[in-house]
């Protein structure tokens, strides 16, 4: 039983295929990306078999070209499909081979709060969100209408990022400004990377033998883009992201918090709405403070050992907001079992995890200094001493399995799918 899964960004189209036995177990058949979707130099990364890796670069009509018309999400998930199909290389001999498709969709609002089966009022409520994600939720969709054209009567199923995060109470998510922003345009805290948070949360309880209803976490997501959540007995109390991405810890290119009226100062120094847009998302966080022309903590790390003053500022700038927010979680929990890393800093960096949980002893977590350092990127490991009240867990995520798992349940509880014995 094979199933794809989706996520259309603004200028890529990430797949895997999935195929699921009956006994409910999983594996990869196929993985990559389409990118530079809408550029004159898209290429497909293709991952099979046995680490098999391939990059073909995806050519265009000439007219087309010439014309200013580049390749769009459907011809993307055609050229996907040719990769799929293909003799050698492929993993489906036939496009009937795809029973369902699930999709990450970034922003739901406050109508979508489970996995749904895409229909026409799915669609309408993405595009009603639109505005809440100009860069996301118009690709997502994007997406989803290229895969009802190629695969039709296939069932797409959408798993938001804001919709694990939907829990939170009202003095979690409302601002304290006029309640009529709220209620009439739909201001408010939302919280994304909610399948990833999701993901690692289930998988933690797993792994401590503690049932998920019962278990108290702050899972932290530190990439590129980083949140953190704390989750009370299965559900998120709070979390860092906000109405946007923008909010909460200092990201790659985020400037994550700061003063609302710094936005209202550099509006008077000159700076246009969409000109403040952009250095706040793609010009702050650790690329603004470091100025190495990077926001990869990796290279901002390297720049800091070899002395660059503003590279170490950057660093301690990031660890600094996660140890504010974990002490603050962990009040709001009133204690908790266990803070747990994952992304591509909390996966693979030793160092920033004893940088924080340095500052994090009196919570009851104490690092076993050699344990941290042996568990970047080998799965699951409590790198936490075992007199530790609180434990301190690398575990790694996996948003494209979780987004498989939830369409599948979804499916067969409404009857639309039927596991077959293989």
């Amino acid at each position: 039983m094979k199933m794809l899964v989706i996520n259309a960004g603004s200028s890529s189209l990430k797949f895997t295929v999935f195929d699921f036995s009956w006994l409910g177990k999983q594996m990869v058949l196929a993985s990559g990306q389409v990118e530079c979707i809408g550029m004159a130099t898209p290429h497909l990364i293709y991952t099979c078999g046995e680490g098999l890796k391939s990059k073909t670069d995806l050519e265009i009509d000439e007219k087309r070209l010439k014309a200013g018309k580049y390749l769009t999400h459907r011809d993307a998930l055609k050229c996907v499909c040719s990769k799929l199909l293909d003799s050698e290389e492929g993993v489906l001999t036939s496009i009937t081979d795809v029973i369902a498709i699930g999709h990450r969709v970034v922003h739901g609002g406050e109508k979508i709060t489970e996995p749904v089966i895409v229909d026409n009022d799915v669609k309408k409520a993405i595009k009603d969100c639109f505005e809440l994600a100009p860069l996301h939720n118009p690709p997502n969709l994007s997406g989803i209408e290229a895969c009802e054209k190629i695969f039709p009567g296939v069932p797409n199923v959408a798993i938001f990022d804001t919709a694990f995060h939907q829990t939170m109470l009202p003095e979690a998510y409302v601002y304290a400004i006029p309640y009529e922003l709220y209620t009439k345009y739909g201001i408010r805290k939302y919280g994304f990377h909610g399948t990833s948070h999701h993901y690692v949360a289930t998988a933690t309880a797993s792994y401590l033998k503690v049932a998920f209803d019962e278990v108290k976490l702050i899972t932290c997501h530190l990439g590129n883009g980083s949140s953190m959540a704390a989750i009370d007995k299965g559900k998120v109390i709070d979390t860092t992201m906000g109405m946007t991405p923008l909010e909460g810890l200092v990201m790659g290119t985020r400037c994550g918090d700061i003063d609302p009226a710094v936005v209202l100062r550099m509006f008077e120094l000159g700076n246009t709405h969409d000109e403040i847009d952009k250095i706040l998302n793609e010009k702050s966080g650790l690329l603004g403070i470091a100025g190495i022309n990077t926001g990869d903590c990796r290279d901002i790390m390297q720049a800091a050992a070899k002395g660059n003053t503003k590279a170490a500022l950057a660093i301690k700038l990031f660890v600094n907001r996660v140890i504010k927010y974990a002490g603050a979680y962990s009040a709001i929990l009133n204690g908790a079992d266990g803070i747990v890393f994952t992304g591509g800093i909390g996966e693979h960096s030793d160092i920033i995890r004893e940088l924080i949980l340095e500052k994090l002893t009196s919570l009851g977590v104490f690092l076993d200094k050699d344990i941290n350092v042996k568990s970047n990127g080998t799965g699951p490991a409590t790198i936490s001493t075992s007199d530790s009240t609180m434990k301190a867990i690398v575990m790694p995520t996996n948003e494209e399995l979780m987004i498989a798992k939830e369409s599948i349940e979804l499916l067969l509880r409404k009857n639309r799918l039927r596991l077959v014995a293989v």
